[in-house]
């Protein structure tokens, strides 16, 4: 038994290297010396580059003014911002300084346009509140750092993989980066440094968290050493870990709110009286003010007295250990029966 431990665990790793070069395609991969000219092409600070970084920025600004998804979604497909990233990844992979440093370039000026251009235009648009669009960036979690992750994963193996369309792996990508930029600007436009914050570390989350996967897709591929490209991989990983404490405490947060707008909402409707008599339609917590917001959308049959409220508060005070403002948005409704109609003369 002891004699066939070494031959099993032999043809263990036999047959891992096989599965492991059938996966990746060794000898089909690009040279590197052709995937570094295509990078620093994607990574050039050109025209073409120039003017899709000032359209997506501009659809996605009027995405996120408009509260509208789809429009902000047409901007994710529209930014360039991806190809300087992955040339990035791997220019410090394999410790190319030009790549490394062109696609550094390209990445700070098209950042900085973004942040110039949609504070300007949120200055101009003048509007007081923002929608649940722009509120959705300003406080990220590990979750995006997950979703960052994936979708840099998807770019690294979409260039070493001809089989893999460049497009949907570039629209993935842009997901996660120009939209987190405009609301940077939109917050700056308002002073309001605490949106600004925000959006930039989740701007930071994906940037990292994309060229992270990118040089690890990079890296299996074959293209560097690890003895090469321990140094750049490293780094990377610390400054994405030191990203992921307020990621964590964010996140942890997160769930905290959502047990604790569950109980809200179950004492609301099952531990008062008021609520016998009332159809809630929408719940809706605001945790970014204090003492936090809940609005309540429901349809009464009688008035919702200010009484009522400030009772209502009370109760939840004492239930949750912590205040609350409730805001009621109040639809009546009335009962109309074929019986209960006016009769009318016969003509």
């Amino acid at each position: 038994m002891k004699e066939q431990s070494p031959k099993l665990w032999h043809r263990v790793q036999v047959l891992t290297k096989r599965f492991y070069r059938k996966l990746w395609h060794q000898a089909s991969r690009p040279n590197i010396d052709q995937v570094t000219l295509e990078l620093f092409d994607e990574a050039k600070l050109d025209l073409p580059y120039l003017v899709l970084v000032f359209s997506s920025c501009a659809i996605a600004t009027f995405g996120l003014l408009s509260n509208s998804t789809a429009v902000i979604i047409g901007a994710m497909i529209v930014a360039p911002l991806m190809l300087p990233i992955r040339a990035l990844g791997f220019g410090a992979l394999v410790g190319n300084t030009l790549l490394f440093r062109q696609s550094l370039v390209s990445l700070a000026v098209g950042t900085v346009i973004g942040i110039g251009l949609s504070c300007t235009l949120g200055l101009i648009a003048g509007i007081a509140n923002y929608g649940s669009e722009i509120l959705a960036r300003t406080q990220p979690t590990l979750l995006d750092l997950g979703i960052a992750v994936a979708a840099g994963g998807i770019g690294g193996y979409a260039k070493v993989e001809s089989k893999v369309s460049g497009t949907v792996a570039g629209t993935a990508i842009a997901v996660a980066l120009m939209p987190p930029i405009c609301v940077v600007g939109l917050g700056l436009s308002q002073g309001n440094w605490g949106f600004s914050l925000g959006a930039g570390l989740l701007y930071l989350t994906n940037l990292l968290g994309i060229t992270l996967a990118c040089m690890l897709a990079f890296l299996a591929s074959g293209y560097a050493p690890y003895s090469r490209a321990r140094k750049a991989l490293i780094s990377t990983l610390a400054l994405t870990s030191i990203i992921a404490i307020p990621l964590g405490f964010s996140f942890s947060e997160l769930v905290r709110q959502a047990r604790l707008e569950t109980s809200l909402r179950r004492a609301l409707l099952t531990e008062t009286e008021t609520f016998r008599r009332l159809d809630l339609i929408d719940f809706r917590a605001n945790w970014l003010v204090s003492p936090p917001k809940v609005n309540l959308k429901v349809f009464a049959r009688d008035p919702v007295t200010v009484r009522q409220v400030e009772l209502l508060e009370e109760f939840v005070e004492r239930q949750m250990q912590q205040p609350f403002t409730l805001v009621f948005e109040v639809s009546y409704v009335s009962e109309v029966r074929r019986d209960s109609e006016v009769p009318t003369a016969n003509p």
